[in-house]
Order: C-alpha cells, then sequence, then structure tokens
C-alpha cells in the first residue's frame, strides 16, 4: 500500500476541480484500509487526551462536499475512537430564525472549539458562498441593508464574503484554533450511483430527498463556485485538501492521516508537568489514601 502524503492533497497554488481525481488508486485492499484507518484512529485518540489535558489549542475541522460525499460516514469513522468529551459535530442546516437575526457567521463563531477539543463542521460557513451563490434568494433571508432583491446582490458581494471568512479564519488561528479544509471531491457518475443506491436499498431510502436531484442540476454550478473558494481562501493557517472521494474507505483514511500529520507537527502539545510541591508529596498522598 502506497503511502499518503498530505502535501499530495494540500491546496498552494491555484487548482482546477475538473483536472483533479476522484479516485485514488493505492493498491490496497479494503481489509488493509481498514487496518490503516484504525491505527491512525487509535494515534488522533492518544493526541487528543494529551491535547484535552495541555488546554491551549482547539481543532477545527470543516468538511465539505456534494450531496452524498460521504461528510456523515467520514465523520463516524473516523472519531469513533475519541472520547465524546473531547469531540464535538455540528451540522449546519438552513439558518434558524434566531441565527437569521445574526450576522451570518455569528452561529460559526460560537461554535468554534473550546480549547482541548475537535470541533467538526459539517457542512460549513462556506455554504455562505456555496448555496447561496446558486440560489442568491436565499440572502434576502439574511435582511441586510442596501439587499433588496437579488438583483442588488453584485460581484463585490461575494468577494467581500471571500474576504470576511478568510479574515475570519485568521482570527480564530491566530488565537489558538488549528483549522483544517477538506473537499471530499465526488464524481458526477458516483453521486448518481450513491443517490441510486439510496432509491433501490430499503434502509437507505431514508437518506433519498428530491431535494438531491433538484441540487444535482446545479452541478457544474457548484464545482465552479466551489473551485473558486478554495483558491481564493486555501492559506496556510487554513489550508484547503481535495480528497478523492469516489472509494469513501480511502477518503476516511487520507483524511484520518492527514489530520495526524498536520496535528504531530505540533510538538509544544505535552500533557503539562505538575507543580513541584505537588509531586514532591505524592508519598504523603498515598500514606493518606491507604489510611482513609
Amino acid at each position: 500500500m502506497k503511502s499518503i502524503d498530505p502535501k499530495d492533497f494540500k491546496v498552494t497554488d491555484k487548482i482546477k476541480l475538473s483536472k483533479l481525481p476522484t479516485l485514488l488508486n493505492i493498491d490496497a485492499s479494503d481489509d488493509e484500509k481498514e487496518e490503516k484507518l484504525d491505527k491512525v484512529q487509535a494515534k488522533l485518540s492518544d493526541f487528543q487526551d494529551v491535547m484535552y489535558a495541555h488546554n491551549k489549542y482547539g481543532v477545527l475541522i470543516c468538511l465539505q462536499g456534494m450531496d452524498t460525499s460521504g461528510k456523515d460516514s467520514l465523520i463516524r469513522e473516523v472519531f469513533k475512537e475519541f472520547n465524546p468529551r473531547g469531540v464535538v459535530v455540528h451540522s449546519f442546516k438552513t439558518p434558524n430564525s434566531t441565527e437569521l437575526e445574526h450576522d451570518y457567521l455569528w452561529r460559526h463563531y460560537i461554535a468554534l472549539p473550546e480549547k482541548g477539543k475537535f470541533a467538526i463542521f459539517n457542512r460549513t460557513h462556506y455554504e455562505n458562498v456555496l448555496v447561496t451563490r446558486v440560489h442568491p434568494e436565499f440572502i434576502l433571508a439574511e435582511n441586510l441593508p442596501g439587499i433588496n432583491s437579488v438583483d442588488d446582490i453584485k460581484p463585490k458581494f461575494w468577494k467581500n464574503r471571500i474576504e470576511q471568512i478568510n479574515n475570519f479564519e485568521k482570527h480564530v488561528t491566530q488565537n489558538g484554533t488549528v483549522i483544517m479544509k477538506f473537499f471530499l471531491h465526488l464524481s458526477k457518475d458516483e453521486q448518481k450511483n450513491r443517490l441510486l443506491r439510496r432509491l433501490e436499498e430499503g434502509k437507505h431510502n431514508w437518506k433519498f430527498s428530491p431535494g438531491d436531484l433538484k441540487e444535482r442540476e446545479h452541478w457544474d454550478e457548484y464545482q465552479q463556485y466551489y473551485e473558486e473558494a478554495i483558491n481564493e481562501t486555501s492559506t496556510e493557517n487554513a489550508p484547503w485538501y481535495v480528497i478523492p472521494a469516489d472509494d469513501k474507505d480511502m477518503a476516511r483514511y487520507i483524511v484520518a492521516k492527514i489530520i495526524w500529520e498536520e496535528m504531530k507537527q505540533y510538538t509544544d502539545i505535552q500533557v503539562p508537568e505538575l507543580p513541584k510541591e505537588i509531586k514532591d508529596n505524592f508519598e504523603t498522598y498515598k500514606k493518606t489514601l491507604e489510611k482513609s
């Protein structure tokens, strides 16, 4: 099985999604991929315990992708060995009435990870420059000054949002939040196959929504806006990784491997030392307990 290098997936120059693979062949069986993932899961779980004790960094994992790209199952499989107290998943749906009374980033700010914890955004603040670009009428629900109709939403509006997102990510990374953003790069043919399985296999029927077919009609638009957003917001402190997603097992392993390889570079994350006055009195504490 070929090794995984995060640099192969990290966006450091302008990319063209149509030129990037949606399937990666590394000559591995399903059992080998599962075994590799298990090993990385264990390393990440141990690391998270240390990070929790260290209590100076939070980690934000952002997952984006077309419908059926495998975000939910990836979260389940990659993070299942974590201590539940150390990871929180946020699935961002259509903004509710309370959220619409604030700026569009507000609900993401309040969901940022606490120090020592991982937060996973299943769909993210990028929906505000993806779904809303495909469906600009959604912006009207935000009740913004000067935006009274779709015609009022000019190109500069989207340019400003991209700048705001970059500033948001710069701010939180400078204050101890590690950000990694993953785009699950799915082919249109594989999406069709997965939607058909939802219709044909009874246990997956509940996942199907006619809305998935309507959004599929906008495939090319979504690819264009994803490409633009990724190119304009992949920074050294908040990088994007484009993950081939036609093989779910492979995508899970790649994401887990990248997270581990990136996080182990934070060599300052260590279990904190106990104060000397406590360590020097261990024998006294032991005797006290033995007598109790």
